[in-house]
Parts: C-alpha cells; structure tokens; sequence
C-alpha cells in the first residue's frame, strides 16, 4: 500500500468522475486533494467543508464503487499508513549497520527522534493527557507484544503517582470481565505501534463502546487506536517503530509521569512516601552497610 494504492484511489475516482452530478464531483475532487482529511473526518464534518452535505458524502462514496463512506475512509487510511514493504521489519536489517561508530550513530538517531517529537507535541494536547489521567476514577493501561514493556512500566509508574491502574495483559486476562466493569469513568490508555496489533485495537473499540476515554501513544494519528481514540500522542520514531521507536516512546511516558507528578505535586508527594512505607514492611532492599 502506500504513495501507489493512494494513486489507485485516485485513479478509480477519475474512471467515474464524468458520470457524477456536480455535487458529487466537488466531494470527489476533496477526497483526491484531501485523502488525510477523509481519514480523519466523518462524513458529517465533510459534507461541512465541502459546503455539501453527509448525504451527498456517503452518496459520492457508494457512487465511486464503495458499500459507504466508512469503506472509503477505511481504504484511504490503509493507503496513507501502510508502507509499501508488507512487513515492516525489512526496515530492521536495512538498518543494521557495521561501522566503528555504530554506538554513537544510534545515540545521536535517538536524540534526534526525541527532540523531532517533543518539538511536534501541543503542548496543550499533552497537558490534556496529563489531566485525563488526575481525572479517571480507573485506568487501564495496553500494550501487547513489543509494546507491552513500556505498557509494564507505565503502568507501575502510575499506580505509584495514581494508584488505581490496570495493566491489560492480553489471552491470560479476562477481557469481558474488565469491559463490564468499564464506564465512561474510566480511562484506556493504549500503545499501538505497527505492527498493530488485533487484540489492542479490539479491547480499545470495545471499551470506547462502553463509555470509556482513549488516550493513546502511537507512530501515526491514522493507526487504527489513532484514529479512535480522544487523544492521540504520536511518536516520531525510525522504522520499525515497535523495536527501534523505544527511547522516543519512554522519553514521553517519563514526561507524562513528571507532568503528573508536577501538576497534583501535594498528593502524590503524600501518596509516594506511603508507597514506600508500604513497600519497606513486604520487600528487603539492599543497603550500603554504614
């Protein structure tokens, strides 16, 4: 998919633009100079910005040869996410390298990375993440397969600051006995990074459904929990993003704790001395003998 399955789109909106009405050509004409907007918008909000209607929107969609708009949408959002390699990790051993300075090399990539997604970061959107999370009376927290690590430390890091989180542990938890005890108080926080997988995107569709507010970590505002979730934080990463995107992944994770940390600072001073009241009666720690 890729650049070529956009101009495939592109080409079978051409190969029936002359039988359409001139309401539908102008809807027709936004979807080929604006694909991301069609997978970002409904159909209501493009109806509004082609000065037409949703109906005339869902209407061009069944005319271009598809069952409605969601199919449409679905087929551009492939087209703008999906790289034209089948599997990502071909990236991988393009990218292995050999050369004396392979530990300076990878640092500086690192770096680099870092800094291009903090200087794209809303300052506002990440402030809104922040306080999504003082405000969920629960939390749940998924990541499975290489997001599952830093899905692990998120949620430890917040059930020392917030308390009240769960991590989703994919096929050895009870998804349905979690999704009932969802509500619309209730906050799924999800990474998702291509490759993406099914049982994520599943459990986020369905606790949305339920009421809950998504907020998510992904590579792409199009990924399938990008797109469906209240607020998105993208990671500007190397290919593939799942195995060489970490060091971005956690710089955002460790500034979404410090934001909590700052923004509640009385509270979680107080709850963080409790942790480690608690924790000094269960575990033994080792000290330097005085």
């Amino acid at each position: 998919m890729g650049e070529n399955s956009l101009k495939k789109i592109s080409q079978q909106i051409k190969q029936q633009y002359n039988e359409l009405s001139q309401r539908l050509k102008t809807v027709a004409n936004y979807i080929i100079e604006n694909p991301k907007m069609i997978a970002l918008y409904p159909a209501k909000e493009i109806g509004k910005l082609t000065e037409t209607s949703e109906t005339t929107v869902i209407r061009c969609s069944t005319a271009l040869g598809y069952s409605g708009y969601a199919a449409l949408q679905e087929d551009i959002r492939k087209a703008l996410l999906l790289p034209e390699a089948d599997d990502p990790l071909q990236a991988l051993k393009k990218g292995i390298k050999t050369e004396n300075n392979l530990i300076t090399e990878v640092m500086e990539q690192d770096i680099d990375f870092i800094k291009q997604t903090f200087a794209n970061l809303d300052e506002a959107l990440f402030q809104e993440a922040v306080s999504s999370i003082l405000k969920a009376k629960k939390i749940v927290v998924v990541g499975l397969r290489t997001s599952y690590a830093p899905a692990n430390w998120l949620a430890y890091s917040l059930n020392i600051v917030k308390g009240e989180t769960i991590l989703f542990k994919g096929d050895i938890d009870d998804a349905n006995y979690l999704l009932t005890e969802i509500n619309e108080d209730w906050l799924i926080v999800a990474l998702s990074f291509q490759r993406y997988v099914k049982q994520t995107i599943s459990f986020v569709k369905a606790g949305k459904e339920k009421g809950a507010k998504v907020l998510t970590f992904t590579d792409n505002e199009l990924s399938p929990v990008g797109v469906l979730a209240d607020i998105t934080i993208r990671a500007i990463t190397p290919n593939p993003a799942s195995l060489k995107g970490m060091p971005t992944l956690f710089s955002i994770l460790n500034a979404l704790i410090s934001g909590i940390m700052v923004t509640d600072k009385q509270n979680i001073e107080a709850r963080v001395d409790h942790y480690n009241e608690t924790s000094e009666h269960y575990y033994s720690f080792y000290r330097k003998e005085e």
